[in-house]
């Protein structure tokens, strides 16, 4: 499943630079599928969605940091655990109980990623 930050989040900006798919924005700030991967064209989302991978989003939160749940792995294929939880300070970055993957799923989302 995908990490989320929940409202604990005191915006330190310790798990932004740590996330391997640059998953992890700023509060407010826009988003692209294309931060930070390999991908160009058009992607399709979790939900079906067709995006362009370039297309500027709106943010997920105005309040704290947020993580796109597309474009997260839980660092499966980086990392043993999700980077942004091993570094939170108050350890908001948690589960996502609403956006469930398999192991499977993530690495193949990884693979998509980073060509």
């Amino acid at each position: 499943m995908a990490i989320i930050i929940t409202d604990d989040c005191i915006n330190c900006g310790a798990c932004e630079p740590e996330c391997p798919n640059n998953a992890i924005y700023e509060a407010g700030a826009m988003w692209a599928l294309k931060d930070g991967t390999d991908l160009s064209g058009m992607y399709t989302m979790k939900d079906g969605t067709l995006l362009d991978s370039s297309a500027q989003q709106s943010p997920i939160s105005a309040d704290v940091y947020y993580i796109v749940p597309d474009k997260c792995t839980e660092c499966q294929g980086f990392h043993e655990e999700p980077q942004c939880a091993a570094v939170c300070p108050v350890d908001c970055c948690i589960s996502d109980e609403l956006n469930v993957d398999s192991h499977d799923e993530l690495m193949a989302r990884k693979l998509r990623l980073h060509l």
